[in-house]
């Protein structure tokens, strides 16, 4: 549990408060703002869906998950 809050904690830092703000429009111009001066995200190290789950290949017909 601390670890999820711990992590929500590091999120607030590079996300806009909007919480305070009514217009929708508004709020989206700020995020975008916010989005735009935080750092890039750096690349990749693993490729995507790496860590989803493998499946043999079943009989032609059946669902596979």
């Amino acid at each position: 549990m601390r670890k999820l809050l711990k992590r929500f904690d590091e999120k607030r830092f590079y996300v806009a408060d909007t919480t305070k703000i009514e217009d929708k429009l508004e709020r989206k111009k700020l995020k975008r703002t916010a989005r735009k001066k935080a750092a890039p995200k750096a690349k990749r190290t693993t490729p995507r869906g790496s860590n989803k789950k493998k499946l043999k290949k079943l009989a032609r017909g059946q669902s596979k998950r």
